[in-house]
This record gives C-alpha cells, sequence and structure tokens, in this order.
C-alpha cells in the first residue's frame, strides 16, 4: 500500500517575485513544485502563448563522407610489359579522352609486331602459291591434292595472322596502328598511356624510367563534376531510408552551403561488422567546392503530421528532465514537468503535461527561471 501524503504550503517574496511552495512528503523523498509570481519589470521580459497543435516532421542525421564515384574513376595501366621513357601527366592536371599520360619502350611489343610482319609475309607467299598451283592444275601439271594441301597451308598461315594481330589488339594497338604497320613494314616498340574518359589525374604512381607490368595501375583519372555523399544507417533505422527518397546535406568545410539531393542507392544488406546498411546520394559538383573525404552530415526527413507543439524556447531543462512555465492567473505561474519529443525546427511534440488551450511562457522563460532558482538559494 502506497503511504498517505501530507501537504504542507507556504509563501515567501524576494527579489518581486512571490514564490508559493508545495512539499508532499511521501514515505521515500519529497516532490516540489513551484508558483510564482512576477514582478511587472519581469512580466515585460516575458511573452506567453497558447498551446496548439502544429506540423512536426521527423528527420535523421548521419555523419556522412563526400566521396568519388564509382562510375567516373579509371584507373590506368600499361597493356604491355615496359620501361616508362616520358611521362606527360601531373597530379590535379585536368585530361581528355585518349590523350597521352606516359610514353614506354617495350621489346615485348616490339617482337609481336615482328611476328604480326613475318605472319603477313607467309600469308603472301602462300597466297601466291596457291595461285600457282591452280593454273599448273588447270594446265594437268599437278594433281588436285597438291591443290588442297597448298590452300591448307594457306589456311594455317592465315590463322597465325589473325593471332599475331589480336595479340597486338591486347597490347594497346588499334586499326590504324595496324595498318599503319601493314604500309611501313617498320618496328615501332613505343607504347602510349592514355586516358579513357575526361576528367582530372588525382594519382599518380610512375615515373621515368620504371619498369611496368600490365597488372600495374599507373594514372588514376576521376570525373569531379559529379561525386557521391555516402552515409551509413544504424540497421535499427534502416527504414528511414528508401531510393529516391529527397534528402539535404552540410559540409562543415563549406559554411552555409546546403545541398539537397535524392538517394540513388540503398544497401540491400547490413553490413555485418558495422551493423549499418549504406546510402548514397549524388552530389553535383560544378564547381569542384566539394573534395572527396570531406565529411558531412545528411538529413534525411519524414512527412510531419498534426501534433501539439511547445517552442524549445520555451522548455526549461532541469534534473534530466522537462519543464514549461505555464500561466495560472494574472502574473503568476507554475513551473510544471512536461514530457516530450525530439526537437525538429525549433519546435518539440508535446506527449504529456498540457491541454490545448493552456498559456505558456514561450519568451523570457530563462529570466523566470533563474528569478526562480535565485529566490530559492535566497
Amino acid at each position: 500500500m502506497r503511504p498517505k501524503q501530507v501537504p504542507l504550503h507556504y509563501s515567501k517574496r524576494l527579489s518581486g517575485v512571490l514564490l508559493i511552495y508545495c512539499f508532499t512528503f511521501p514515505v521515500f523523498g519529497a516532490d516540489l513544485k513551484a508558483i510564482l509570481e512576477a514582478s511587472p519589470a519581469l512580466l515585460k521580459l516575458l511573452s506567453v502563448a497558447e498551446v496548439r497543435p502544429g506540423e512536426v516532421g521527423e528527420s535523421l542525421n548521419l555523419s556522412a563522407r563526400v566521396e568519388l564515384d564509382q562510375a567516373r574513376v579509371t584507373r590506368i595501366g600499361a597493356s604491355v610489359t615496359g620501361r616508362i621513357t616520358e611521362v606527360n601527366a601531373h597530379l590535379g592536371q585536368a585530361v581528355k579522352k585518349g590523350e597521352r599520360l606516359a610514353l614506354l619502350n617495350s621489346t615485348e611489343l616490339g617482337k609481336a609486331q615482328s611476328d604480326y610482319l613475318k605472319a603477313t609475309s607467309q600469308v603472301n607467299l602462300r597466297r601466291i602459291t596457291v595461285k600457282r598451283a591452280e593454273r599448273l592444275l588447270e594446265s594437268g601439271v599437278i594433281a588436285e591434292a597438291e591443290l588442297q594441301e597448298r590452300q591448307g597451308v594457306l589456311t594455317e598461315a592465315d590463322v597465325d595472322l589473325r593471332a599475331a594481330s589480336d595479340q597486338l589488339r591486347v597490347m594497346g594497338m588499334s586499326e590504324a596502328d595496324l595498318k599503319r604497320l601493314d604500309k611501313q613494314r617498320s618496328i615501332h616498340s613505343f607504347s602510349p598511356v592514355t586516358t579513357s574518359i575526361d576528367g582530372v589525374v588525382i594519382e599518380r604512381n610512375v615515373a621515368v624510367g620504371q619498369v611496368v607490368q600490365p597488372a600495374d595501375s599507373l594514372f588514376t583519372v576521376a570525373d569531379l563534376s559529379q561525386l557521391w555523399l555516402v552515409a551509413e544507417i544504424p540497421e535499427q533505422q534502416a527504414y528511414w531510408a528508401r531510393q529516391g527518397d529527397q534528402v539535404q546535406a552540410e559540409v562543415p568545410a563549406l559554411p552555409g552551403e546546403v545541398v539537397s539531393g535524392k538517394l540513388i542507392y540503398v544497401a540491400d544488406m547490413v553490413d555485418s561488422d558495422t551493423r549499418t546498411v549504406t546510402v548514397r546520394m549524388a552530389l553535383a559538383n560544378p564547381q569542384r567546392l566539394f573534395k572527396p573525404q570531406m565529411l558531412a552530415t545528411l538529413k534525411i526527413s519524414k512527412p510531419g503530421s498534426q501534433t501539439l507543439v511547445v517552442p524549445s524556447q520555451a522548455v526549461v531543462r532541469e534534473n534530466d528532465r522537462d519543464f514549461v512555465f505555464v500561466e495560472t492567473g494574472a502574473a503568476r505561474f507554475e513551473l510544471r514537468p512536461v514530457r516530450l519529443g525530439r526537437e525538429e525546427a525549433q519546435k518539440r511534440p508535446l506527449l504529456e503535461g498540457l491541454k490545448t488551450g493552456e498559456k505558456i511562457v514561450v519568451g523570457g522563460a530563462f529570466h523566470l527561471n533563474n528569478e526562480r532558482l535565485r529566490s530559492i538559494l535566497e
């Protein structure tokens, strides 16, 4: 059975504020409620408004970072083993598709060109042999079996030629290069390293004289006009994110810069290590103000609903609880505990403690509470 509580009242006027204390003493501790009567001077600092319904949306703020758009990044390597003889691109340099970044000298490329020239010579020779055999067959000098044998040798030579030309294409030679090689009949063992996209060189791992392999990454070129903003959502809040949702982002390194966009990606799986879901927002960067690896805040908002709201400036925080000053009469205010939801746009949804139409202090609550505390101390 709960103990009976015995009320005890007394009042005291200090510094123009009349405090009327009401103590109730249960067995375990005391619950203090203060009713204040403000002086005319203090009333001038206060503003009062009725508690009314308002729209309060929900939002989720996430730590994010700016990253490269991986669809606009290319890592460029050599198509053949060789030694670098020239480096034509440097960090931060803007390059166009097809532009030469470096030049290398390759004995491997030279040998492949030599094999190709030999194969073309063999094909030409075998064709002449087949034509001669056809004329001899018509004259009855040779049998048809000999002609078929020479045609088989021509077929083998054609296969070798196609293999040699395919090898040169793998090594980076174009059709125009092959035609030039056919025409000039001379070996050119230098191979250019070119970029496959327009962009900016953001990484260079090569120097003159270095021997490189096809597996080596020599340059990284990125199109920085479009980036990603990446964030991780805890799995318990994954329901917040849907592909196509409108979001906002702020980058502390660019004060006042607020960008809007849409979520272009929401991961279908939870990361087993971090227990989070990855989301991405497309970030237009035409002026290259945003830099990869910048920190940011990503805000996902949900449509609001109508409920009673309390302005954030009306709330007094004390002992890990929320209070507001309720007007109970002329210049009289009661400090009342309330239960509030999370702040959104300087407003907090009311969960418990007030009714529609009650008047609360929405401006100057700080001054009123200071007078209350000072009077208690005195």
